[in-house]
């Protein structure tokens, strides 16, 4: 039974501090009584944020109990999965147990849809009843859980044409692919830092796409692993193998594979810090930055592009652009390959 209509922004939940929105909020109220604007959704699969992931692996020296107690004490403090030190959440999949009524036939949705939610954790009040399997390779975490969306909290229905935790995988970073498909111009030299990764490979086929025969696709990951995953693919014009936290020599292997031009967009990719200058020194003035990641210093971002006199656009990687589910998974509908690398590593 719902009770209490509320802020559509959620605004209503915040506890503290009192007045701030609930993605900047420090402690969230996840009662899951859900009010007469809000839906709510037994939980599955979490799929963490790949920054936030990596930091909670290596705190926990890749021990999965030590995982589980960390994210439960996240959830428990926090009411919502806000990684304090990534600042960074993740995304869900689950079932939709009950709707309140003022959203009753106002959204595309009904008790018993299995949806994705493509609002962060960091905003979502969340209850983690029990996490029954980590999977380390893909980031996604089962469990016995529940979950509140606002009002204003966008979602898609699960296709039935794929997966679920394949899609899981691609909606979590869906943001990424659509941005690159309205960024790319035909021509264009693009740059993808982090090339090996989820984002990264749907970014390098929309990037491919939209590049077009004149445009140049420049693929750059660290590590043989990522590096196959991304020949495998067959996207790029040139494959570099360069430790982005390195800028002086990640520009100098990029500049050996363009004969000496930069980038007119370069998309980042990584989920570790320190690779804003490889982005921004491999960019040409009045060239662009996507920063995607979650793991980018936006202070380091602008003093270091300030300290080397570079004049680039740098763009804030938001998780949301019109369409962007929809675009996304198309781009695992129209690229064998890359569903068949998706389906071998979350399936």
């Amino acid at each position: 039974m719902s009770v209490t209509t509320a802020c559509p922004f959620g605004t209503h939940r915040v506890i503290k501090p009192l007045g701030s929105l609930p993605q900047g909020a420090e402690r969230l109220d996840n009662s899951m009584e859900i009010r007469s604007n809000e839906i709510l959704v037994d939980v599955e699969t979490l799929n963490i944020d790949s920054a936030s992931f990596t930091q909670i692996r290596q705190e926990a020296g890749d021990d999965k109990d030590r995982i589980a107690q960390i994210m439960q004490a996240i959830v428990d403090t926090r009411g919502k999965h806000h990684n304090p030190v990534t600042g960074s959440g993740g995304m869900f999949i689950g079932t939709v147990r009950s709707i309140g009524e003022d959203l009753q036939g106002k959204r595309d949705i009904k008790p018993g849809d299995r949806i994705a939610s493509l609002v962060s954790l960091t905003l979502t009040p969340l209850v983690i009843e029990k996490i029954k399997t980590i999977h380390l390779d893909t980031a996604q975490v089962d469990i016995e859980g529940q979950a509140i969306l606002f009002a204003s909290g966008i979602f898609a229905v699960l296709p039935d044409d794929l997966p679920q935790k394949l899609a899981l995988a691609a909606l979590d970073v869906a943001g990424a692919p659509a941005q690159t498909a309205k960024l790319v111009k035909p021509g264009d030299t693009v740059l993808i830092v982090g090339a090996g990764g989820k984002s990264g490979s749907l970014c390098l086929h929309e990037a491919r796409k939209r590049a077009g025969v004149s445009g140049q696709v420049i693929a750059m990951d660290y590590g043989e692993a990522a590096l196959e995953r991304i020949r495998r693919l067959a996207l790029a014009d040139a494959v570099l193998d360069a430790d982005a936290t390195k800028p002086v020599q990640s520009l100098q292997a990029f500049q050996a594979a363009t004969g000496g031009r930069l980038a007119d967009l370069t998309i980042n990719c990584v989920n570790i810090p320190q690779t804003e200058m490889t982005s921004i020194l491999c960019t040409r003035d009045g060239g662009t930055v996507y920063f995607f990641s979650m793991a980018t210093s936006f202070t380091a971002a602008a003093l270091g592009a300030e300290g080397v006199g570079k004049d680039v656009n740098m763009l804030i990687g938001n998780g949301y652009t019109k369409n962007h589910a929809e675009i996304t998974l198309e781009v695992l509908r129209e690229n064998p390959k890359l569903r068949q690398l998706f389906s071998e590593i979350y399936v």
